[in-house]
């Protein structure tokens, strides 16, 4: 039976596929699509023994047309008992109808280069179907999809991981969702649309001997190197993450980002490189939007975006102490820096109360009034603000270190006066907007590292090592600006750290360094463009604990790739070095873990050969939810929306947090 409604059009628009098996055209006419693949959803009455497939324009959850087709409710008595519902369809051992979504896929063959078609079935991850029921499902949908395509299941979670291994693959045939997620043609990172001169490079060597990137430049390459300036748009032609500095970036600039795997050759093609083009990406299209436009007749050298001006709170550069990182809180950052005030900060949390960790959970999040039932069953008891601190404590912790203020820095710079005469010039060389800035800032910086540190100074340092650091072999000392973390001006990847740092000396080295790195030509020309001043932007230094690690990565509190989702936050993991997940060098492991449900799943496995084993992906889970604690704590508002992002490193048994700022999102 096909359900059909009418439309003032002598057309009409298919509603839904009931009972009968789903041709090919049928299944177009349904589908919606999502990251390059078209899909459609499907519920299966078991007592009636009748599959519906749903159209995606008429029906955007399956609840609507379960309420409105089967139930024969409203959608406001639906939204009204929600959670009573969600038990029924997901949760129910003894359910009558069962949920999923069938994709359609293509992949090319290695061996012969022909294309080979098939659909994946999929529950939404909440589903707690067991072996069995996954088992029927699949049988079920099988007997009414076309023949002639493979049907493979999907696992939503790592629990259903399990279960399908219970199942002879025979009987099940089944597809990861990092197989999938590998194949993927196109995955919109950052929604927008832009106009601008496309740039393409097939690698390093064509990039680092071509003109110059302008601010009116879309580039498109397989690894956008960390070093771009501000730019219209990004297009990478191999998978990345989100959380690599040129995304992280990106999302910060809200410019229009996007891989898609074909574009260089399609550039090639259609001639499109040098060319002016509007690049449009959006969440459910096949690919990119490319279009050739007429090129400006002339382009402003300032464009509009140079005249937002960043808000940042002034600086305080009088004398201050060095101190550990115990010693601070979130309003020492004007003094401190965001990264040490922050850690400072959760180092404080961690050992006292916080009334705000459970805001993100008492926010109606539509149509659900109350996500604190749901916190109770992650945390496994009532007692919710003592199980949330719990929690934390088993899960986290903020390795020793000190903190450098940023009158120190001020010191330092003042005690040379080659220094200052060099950083007189460079104020005057971007006041002009003159071609002298790079060479000048870059002179600045040999300055600053070639410049003896004043013995006083030196004392300090080494006496706050010794008091608050004593018999630590290995450090890492890090960044940490006033002019970073900013909304508007993230700053990711701009600053240097520096790791295994073993001797006094290297200490001092170090030091110098990262105050060198507030002053490169990338950052001071990006701080000009963000209206930062030279005279307003400072660097502080955290000297903190080097933890050994087997494994370290990223978290950030959202899905980057949809931003509409609450439920989950996203994880990447290397086993080798942090460093390789956010300098882009290596593809990372990526997770979704559920903040709500629980559980998680795994997207990509990235270059690692195998995925997690269950006491990791446990560890990860707790941390997934520790972290929507945290940015409860650290909102600036009252909505608990504001994601945030944490690096972290593990030795499997415990977190050690290393950076956490908000996610420019």
């Amino acid at each position: 039976m096909v359900d059909r409604t009418a439309t003032e059009e002598t057309d009409a628009a298919v509603r839904a596929v009931v009972g009968e098996r789903l041709t090919l055209e049928a299944f177009d006419q349904l589908a919606g699509r999502l990251s390059g693949h078209s899909f459609v959803k499907l519920v299966v009455d078991r007592p009636a023994g009748r599959i519906h497939f749903l159209s995606q324009e008429a029906y955007g959850f399956h609840a609507y047309y379960i309420a409105e087709e089967i139930l024969h409710i409203g959608r406001d008595e639906l939204e009204a008992n929600v959670d009573a519902f969600n038990q029924r369809f997901y949760h129910d051992p003894d359910r009558d109808l069962y949920l999923g979504l069938l994709a359609l896929h293509t992949r090319v063959d290695a061996e012969t280069g022909t294309e080979k078609r098939f659909f994946s079935l999929e529950t939404v991850e909440v589903d707690t179907m067991t072996a069995e029921m996954l088992r029927w499902f699949h049988r079920f949908v099988r007997e009414h999809v076309d023949p002639a395509l493979p049907l493979l299941f999907k696992p939503a979670t790592h629990l259903q991981e399990q279960y399908l291994a219970e199942i002879p693959a025979a009987e099940v045939p089944r597809i990861s969702a990092h197989e999938l997620f590998s194949d993927a043609p196109f995955v919109a990172l950052q929604p927008g649309v832009a106009e601008g001169r496309l740039r393409a490079f097939r690698d390093a060597r064509d990039y680092d001997r071509a003109e110059p990137l302008e601010w009116y430049d879309i580039i498109a390459m397989e690894r956008v190197p960390d070093d771009i300036p501000r730019l219209a748009g990004i297009i990478n032609a191999r998978h990345t993450t989100p959380l690599s500095h040129t995304n992280v970036l990106a999302a910060g600039w809200q410019i229009p980002n996007a891989i898609q795997l074909d574009v260089l050759d399609r550039i090639a093609d259609e001639g499109l490189d040098g060319k002016w083009v509007r690049y449009e990406v959006t969440p459910d299209a096949e690919q990119i939007g490319l279009t050739v436009v007429d090129a400006p007749a002339e382009v402003d050298r300032r464009p509009a975006w140079v005249a937002q001006r960043v808000l940042m709170e002034s600086p305080e550069v009088l004398s201050n102490p060095i101190v550990s990182l115990a010693e601070l809180r979130t309003s020492d950052r004007y003094r401190y820096g965001t990264k040490a005030a922050n850690l400072g900060e959760l180092q404080h949390l961690l050992a006292h109360r916080s009334d705000r960790l459970l805001g993100f959970y008492q926010v109606p999040r539509p149509p659900r009034d109350n996500l604190l039932p749901y916190l109770e069953k992650l945390l496994g008891a009532p007692d919710l603000l003592p199980a949330a601190h719990r929690l934390l404590n088993d899960t986290l912790y903020v390795p020793r270190g000190i903190a450098l203020p940023f009158s120190l820095q001020r010191e330092f710079l003042e005690s040379s006066p080659r220094i200052q005469q060099t950083i007189g010039k460079l104020k005057m060389a971007l006041e002009l907007d003159a071609h002298e800035v790079d060479a000048l800032a870059l002179e600045l910086q040999r300055a600053i590292r070639a410049t003896r540190m004043p013995e006083p100074m030196r004392r300090r340092i080494d006496g706050a090592i010794v008091g608050h650091l004593g018999g630590v072999g290995s450090f890492v000392v890090r960044s940490s600006s006033n002019a970073e973390d900013l909304a508007g001006f993230s700053a990711a990847g701009i600053y240097e750290s520096v790791n295994q740092v073993t001797t006094a000396d290297q200490v001092v080295r170090s030091v110098t360094d990262v105050w060198a790195s507030l002053l490169s030509p990338r950052s001071v020309r990006l701080r000009q463009q963000a209206g930062i001043s030279l005279d307003d932007a400072y660097m502080g230094v955290v000297i903190q604990e080097e933890v050994a690690a087997s494994m370290g990565g990223v978290l950030v509190t959202t899905n980057p790739l949809r931003r509409a989702d609450f439920r989950n936050v996203y994880v990447n993991l290397s086993e080798k070095s942090v460093g390789d997940i956010v300098s882009g060098t290596a593809a990372p492991m990526q997770y979704l873990f559920n903040t709500v449900e629980g559980g998680g799943r795994t997207l990509s496995l990235g270059d690692a050969d195998r995925d997690l084993g269950g006491a990791d992906r446990d560890l990860l889970g707790r941390l997934a939810v520790a972290g929507r604690l945290l940015q409860a704590h650290f909102s600036p508002d009252y909505t608990f929306a504001e994601p945030v992002d944490i690096e972290w490193v593990s030795d499997g048994d415990r977190v050690a947090v290393v950076q956490l700022r908000p996610y420019a999102s």
